[in-house]
């Protein structure tokens, strides 16, 4: 009796158990449930709304784009910026533009990598995603190879564009970005292993650049060169042009001996490399104080240059018998000096001012065309006779007859028999 009683205890302590377990799952599921229809309640309607409160809010993420490297950006600070109306901030922050934490605002992720990738200012190498555009781009030419259908085929090829058109600005962005940290941990890294560990680092991405780009070209000038014969056309053949010349930009920007040489630069470059560096990424007012510095210069320098004349009057001349010993001063210096007198030229005759008219006769080579196309005679005897209403000699009447032949020879019957005139042989030549 007292075993039978502790397996059913067991027992419903097991039920109990699982019925508990099982209303944490389905609470854990209505929870995700939720927070995902509130996630699809927090996000834009449609583009317009997206780009009327990013257009409203303006100042406020132009302001924070422009210090998100300097300070962290407080709630107090913001709310200035949008007329101390903090249901606008709300309003950003449900719709996942900015985050906020214990009063400190940033931008989100995603709004954060997309204004870096459209201002070009995102200093992340990402080197699998060039590798990524390769192996998209090999898949796409396999599949237009294979595809029939026109239309997706253009689609396949409108794909193979954009996909070329992106590498090269995204190489050649990583190419800069890659330089620029070389130089920066080379300059600024004060622990020497560190140092020494960063630069290998990033010598590694430096040798998997040069050798995507490798692999990028031999795709286009050995790999598929019967996708390049069949789909070339205009477009495609400008944007292959223009990324041959960034990746050729791209290899002489990688050619960096860093670990042998000393780079010596004056203090002024180096502020003045620092200043365009900041001014690139939008963040020269927010860490510097370029404007207030700016604002107190006045140098003369800097203003235009303005001529000043400095002829003397008359009467002064006339007047000042100073002035007149300053002129018979200067005249003993020029007494050897010759007077030219400027020859003037005789009267232009009225006969060259006359309007003389001269006329040509040119000839028409489509109205010798159309002429010849109501005959019934061979083009040669034709040309040999026809009256060009100014005298044509028997060289330039061959001459003609070679150019109606050169312009209009889908419209010409060109038999293979050949006849002799004045010791030229010309083929036999009629109308359709």
């Amino acid at each position: 009796m007292i075993v039978t009683h502790e397996l059913k205890s067991q027992r419903e302590q097991d039920v109990y158990f699982s019925q508990t377990l099982n209303a944490k799952v389905e609470n854990k599921r209505a929870d995700l449930f939720a927070n995902e229809q509130n996630k699809k309640m927090n996000t834009f309607n449609d583009i317009k709304e997206l780009v009327f409160a990013l257009n409203r809010e303006s100042k406020l993420i132009s302001e924070m784009f422009s210090k998100r490297k300097s300070f962290d950006y407080k709630l107090s600070d913001a709310i200035e910026l949008v007329d101390y109306d903090e249901n606008r901030i709300d309003f950003l922050i449900q719709r996942s533009v900015i985050r906020e934490n214990r009063g400190i605002l940033e931008l989100d992720d995603n709004f954060l990598e997309f204004f870096e990738q459209v201002l070009d200012v995102n200093e992340e190498i990402n080197l699998s995603y060039i590798d990524e555009n390769i192996k998209n781009i090999k898949e796409n030419i396999d599949y237009f190879l294979n595809e029939n259908n026109e239309n997706r085929k253009y689609s396949y090829l409108r794909f193979i564009k954009k996909t070329f058109r992106k590498m090269g600005n995204i190489t050649l962005r990583s190419v800069v970005d890659l330089r620029r940290s070389i130089e920066n941990t080379f300059k600024n890294e004060s622990n020497y292993k560190n140092k020494q560990l960063k630069l290998e680092n990033l010598d590694e991405k430096r040798t998997i650049v040069t050798n995507l780009m490798q692999q990028t070209l031999v795709l286009i000038n050995e790999e598929e060169i019967t996708f390049f014969n069949r789909a070339l056309d205009e477009e495609l053949r400008r944007i292959i042009i223009e990324l041959k010349h960034q990746l050729g930009e791209c290899s002489h920007n990688l050619i960096i001996d860093y670990l042998n040489q000393i780079k010596q630069q004056g203090k002024f470059l180096e502020k003045l490399r620092k200043l365009k560096y900041l001014k690139e990424n939008f963040t020269i007012e927010a860490e510097t104080d370029i404007r207030q510095i700016v604002s107190n210069k006045n140098q003369v320098i800097f203003e235009a240059r303005t001529n000043q004349s400095l002829n003397l009057s008359i009467d002064f001349l006339r007047e000042s018998e100073k002035a007149s010993e300053a002129i018979k001063r200067i005249a003993k210096h020029h007494k050897d000096r010759l007077l030219f007198k400027p020859e003037i030229a005789d009267g232009i005759s009225n006969e060259y001012l006359e309007n003389n008219i001269e006329e040509e006769v040119m000839i028409n080579l489509e109205e010798v065309r159309n002429r010849f196309v109501a005959t019934s005679d061979n083009l040669f005897n034709f040309i040999l006779n026809y009256d060009f209403l100014k005298d044509v000699d028997f060289n330039e009447r061959v001459t003609i007859f070679c150019q109606i032949i050169s312009q209009y020879e889908q419209e010409l019957i060109i038999k293979d028999n050949f006849q002799i005139t004045n010791g030229i042989e010309y083929a036999m030549v009629f109308s359709k």
